[in-house]
């Protein structure tokens, strides 16, 4: 493990010099990707499953523009540099790379990983990348998200206590 986390933070090119390496040792290279705004229970004990399925996660990251993009310009709540930095401060986490684009197909052809994993929310024949990592040998597969818990009810749930805190402090 990297003295400093912040040292599994790292470019495409970089993280496919790692890919090669760890190709030639034999071992095996999950990937999964996401905006991971506001780190949750549900977001660690996904990662820890997804790490379960090889000997190396990658962490393909939405930069700020690709969550505007995807979720509306509220979002994300946390800049791409510190979600990066939490992230790699996980212990099942061993890279995570940054991607500008709305998807991370073109990531996820670059890395060639062994495995691709997604939340048991995406149905098998919509994660994208798929058709790739099967094409050059790999798995794809989901894994069952924890009931209740998302960055989106963690977001509503602030907003709906400090809108009645709010109201309770105007008229007490």
């Amino acid at each position: 493990m990297p003295k400093d986390h912040r040292e599994k933070i790292a470019s495409w090119g970089k993280a496919r010099e790692i890919s090669a390496r760890l190709r030639r040792e034999g071992r095996k290279i999950v990937f999964t990707n996401g905006c991971f705004d506001l780190i949750h229970v549900g977001h660690l004990r996904y990662l820890a499953e997804a790490r379960k399925y090889g000997d190396f996660l990658v962490i393909g990251l939405n930069s700020d523009q690709s969550v505007r993009t995807i979720k509306g310009p509220g979002r994300p709540i946390i800049p791409e540099d510190q979600r990066a930095e939490v992230l790699a401060g996980l212990e099942t986490v061993d890279l995570v790379v940054l991607f500008a684009q709305p998807d991370p197909l073109e990531l996820i052809t670059f890395l060639q990983p062994h495995v691709l994993v997604k939340g048991g929310d995406w149905p098998l024949d919509r994660i994208v990348g798929k058709e790739a990592v099967e094409a050059a040998g790999g798995r794809v597969l989901t894994i069952p998200l924890t009931p209740g818990v998302s960055t989106s009810l963690i977001i509503e749930r602030i907003v709906s206590l400090h809108s009645a805190l709010g109201k309770k402090g105007e008229t007490g």
